[in-house]
């Protein structure tokens, strides 16, 4: 894989536009196209060289990110699994001229330079399911069966569109090809042939059950292996279990991560938050509470003279996200609370520690609010 800058290799400004990294784009590869330099492997070399550039330059997040980091940014992969490399030049060339996956620029060129029809196969498209999990099953990964409804090849044809072989037949409109071209000046432009949707093949006598294309929708059940550490939005991608379609390839089926909320912790990256009552005698004294984690339970010392919504961090009691090694923390929320229903020998109780604290041991916060009451008031009256 090439190291050069990526706006070096499309030869352009960093803060070059759209527009402007397609346009370079466009030159470069009608330049080094294999089509038209089939003896000539430095082409090839320089034309991969641009359409990665052009794959990693032309997409808003991999943009930023190699902005940012570099090459290094895609070493180890990026985000939802996708580093750069994923895509192939033809949907490129797609994107860039209109011809979507049945043809397109580089049907264009096949047809321009005697290659003839494009050897890419048709490609069902990708299907999502969402699973939900509980925190726990995010958190240590788990197995999970599945059930959905999808295309799927005819069992009655086989996938073939009919029972009979024979009954299959080039397409009279395209001519096998797959797809029908239109002369504009220079280019040549192509489009799917609208008879046979691309597979260069008409069907005399249909499948009674797929009425020729191919597939029927089917209930399917698989089983899914979500990894350790998952969290809301994370995918795990099924490859060739989506959409199928006749004659070319099933797309893939991604199952999107949903967590449900937990009665105890609230997930924050990789640290977990954990609301702890106390009373507030325990909160003036201090002592040992036991709290709850995803290991089991420990012991959390609360200090004398804590404060409501002090937070203390226990290290090491979060979780270890999915695509780091480190785990995170478990903090703590004191929350201390007002008792209600007292007796009356627990309010005399603390009406003599009100009487005996008295306002000496007022915090410094709650002596300046008074002190400032007070004189608020007083300069009403003034």
């Amino acid at each position: 894989m090439s190291k050069r800058d990526f706006y070096e290799v499309l030869g352009i400004d960093k803060n070059a536009n759209e527009q402007e990294i397609k346009k370079a784009y466009r030159k470069l590869a009608m330049k080094y196209h294999p089509d038209r330099n089939p003896d000539d492997p430095q082409a090839e070399e320089k034309f991969k060289e641009a359409s990665l550039a052009y794959e990693v330059l032309s997409d808003a997040q991999k943009r930023s990110a190699y902005d940012r980091m570099g090459h290094a940014a895609f070493e180890n992969g990026m985000g939802g699994g996708g580093g750069f490399g994923g895509g192939n030049f033809h949907d490129i060339f797609g994107d860039l001229f209109g011809g979507g996956r049945a043809g397109g620029f580089g049907d264009m060129f096949g047809d321009m330079f005697g290659g003839g029809r494009s050897s890419r196969r048709r490609r069902g498209a990708d299907l999502r399911y969402v699973v939900e999990l509980s925190l726990e099953e995010a958190v240590n990964g788990v197995k999970k069966e599945i059930t959905f409804t999808a295309p799927a090849p005819c069992e009655t044809c086989n996938g073939k569109g009919t029972k009979n072989p024979e009954d299959v037949v080039t397409c009279t409109t395209c001519g096998g090809h797959g797809v029908v071209r239109m002369q504009q000046g220079f280019f040549a432009v192509q489009q799917t042939c609208p008879h046979c949707g691309g597979s260069g093949k008409q069907i005399k006598n249909p499948c009674g059950d797929c009425h020729g294309s191919g597939v029927k929708d089917k209930s399917r059940t698989l089983e899914v292996t979500i990894p350790a550490g998952v969290d809301n939005g994370d995918r795990v991608r099924l490859s060739g279990e989506g959409e199928a379609i006749q004659g070319g390839e099933s797309g893939d089926l991604y199952v999107e991560i949903r967590v449900k909320e937990h009665d105890k912790f609230v997930r924050n990256g990789a640290d977990l938050h954990l609301d702890v009552p106390i009373s507030f005698a325990d909160a003036a004294l201090g002592r040992e509470v036991e709290v709850p984690t995803l290991d089991g339970r420990i012991n959390l010392r609360i200090p004398e003279g804590t404060q409501s919504h002090k937070i203390f961090r226990i290290k090491g009691k979060g979780i270890t996200p999915v695509r780091e090694s480190m785990k995170g923390d478990l903090l703590c929320r004191v929350i201390v609370e007002t008792p209600t229903n007292l007796s009356s020998e627990q309010k005399d109780l603390l009406r003599q520690l009100q009487g005996s604290l008295g306002e000496h041991n007022q915090s410094d916060k709650k002596k300046s609010f008074f002190d400032k009451l007070k004189d608020d008031v007083k300069d009403l009256f003034d």
